[in-house]
């Protein structure tokens, strides 16, 4: 077991040097780092917070005994999702959730970190970069800035997050080192052929499902694939695993030249033809669609608008995105156009985590794995899984429409 060095910098805020808010702080990371015998700690330039998403009187205890102690973050640390929608209050249904988690949100804000309220951080400006030690929590973001971005982060957990961002450093172990982010196990996707936007959500959940919290690496992603169709894919896999990293070849940044000595599994259509009827429940009732999980990009924003101008939509349909992408589709117009087709836009949360949605709906459709893979037992639907195209036709129509 190695020993854990403490620079003197380290030392003195762990002694109390800062304040008895930062001394709280490091003894947390300094546990962490003993846990995973992290031989030193690692100077970080930014934190993403997943703490702010109310769990229980737990989750308010700690944040208020960090504020009351004078701590706050000494690096740019952005805030996940909440437990409410701040800017719609009424959507949500249960009051006393929301109250408590409008009060952590505060509390966060409290601390100095910016209320982004989005688990889609890698969307907002002065994204981390190559190499950069970061200490990000929230699944799809860990995946997205270690893959795409290749920027440094272990998975780090509510507390963990905070944390490291009042003390500007987490532990050196994990994904923060080059050793831990070596391949495991390649996934041969050229058989998949031609690739649609479904594909990624699919391919991301059946490599989850197989390699668990291992580094996959995919051979055959089209070089042209864009960040949308990544940020779905690493989602399912972290959301069915434990996937921190992935290594496509020829598109993320540290993906390997070479594969030799490396387990291969090849995939195909009937894979994720599997994949998705394990994903959905067989049915042509539907009740409402949601989608936005991770939260939806502008661009994604832009083309749905284009989708939903024609004929009405039928059922209820939720779009779930990051504050500051709506202020940009209500400064270019796209908001309306959504709004005035009938979809709502829902943002600082998501609908698989906030009772937002009805609970009599029974069958709700999504473009995303991830939401997928957690709505029916977060909020009791049964869930459809379909591309955005489908979603929108669907809701068009009352009732499920598939291309194949």
């Amino acid at each position: 077991m190695p020993t854990l060095h403490l620079t003197a910098d380290e030392e003195a805020m762990l002694g109390g040097r800062d304040g008895d808010g930062v001394a709280l702080a490091m003894r947390v990371i300094v546990g962490q780092a003993r846990i995973s015998d992290a031989p030193r700690l690692v100077e970080i330039t930014s934190s993403h917070v997943d703490s702010c998403l109310y769990h229980g009187r737990v989750s308010l205890d700690f944040a208020h005994r960090l504020v009351d102690l004078g701590a706050r973050v000494r690096v740019p640390a952005t805030l996940n999702v909440g437990s409410t929608d701040l800017i719609h209050p009424d959507l949500v249904r249960d009051h006393e959730l929301a109250a408590a988690g409008r009060e952590l949100m505060a509390a966060y804000v409290e601390l100095g970190c910016t209320p982004t309220f989005t688990c889609a951080p890698y969307q907002l400006p002065n994204r981390p970069a190559l190499g950069e030690h970061i200490a990000w929590a929230e699944s799809n973001a860990i995946v997205f800035a270690n893959s795409v971005l290749g920027a440094r982060t272990d998975r780090y957990g509510d507390f963990l997050d905070v944390c490291a961002a009042i003390t500007g450093r987490a532990p050196y172990a994990g994904l923060q080192t080059p050793e831990a982010r070596r391949g495991t196990m390649v996934f041969d996707c050229r058989p998949l052929g031609e690739f649609t936007d479904l594909t990624y959500p699919l391919l991301g959940h059946h490599i989850g499902s197989v390699v668990g919290a291992e580094i996959p690496v995919l051979l055959g992603i089209p070089s042209d694939v864009g960040e949308d169709d990544l940020k779905a894919l690493g989602a399912a896999a972290a959301s069915a695993g434990g996937v921190a990293l992935f290594h496509a070849i020829g598109v993320t940044p540290e993906a390997p030249t070479s594969i030799d000595g490396l387990p291969v599994r090849v995939v195909d259509l009937e894979t994720l033809q599997r994949v998705r009827r394990e994903l959905s429940t067989v049915a042509s009732e539907l009740d409402a669609v949601s989608i936005g999980t991770p939260h939806a990009s502008y661009a994604e924003c832009v083309r749905l608008s284009e989708l939903v101008v024609g004929p009405p939509l039928k059922l209820p349909f939720y779009l779930s995105t990051a504050r500051a992408t709506r202020e940009r589709l209500a400064e270019n117009g796209v908001l309306q156009v959504l709004e005035a087709a009938g979809v709502t836009v829902v943002v600082d949360t998501c609908t698989y985590i906030t009772a937002i949605l009805s609970p009599t709906w029974k069958y709700v459709m999504t473009n995303s794995g991830k939401w997928a893979h957690y709505a029916p037992g977060n909020i009791n639907v049964s869930a459809i899984l379909g591309s955005l195209s489908e979603c929108v036709a669907s809701a068009r129509a009352g009732h499920v429409v598939l291309d194949s």
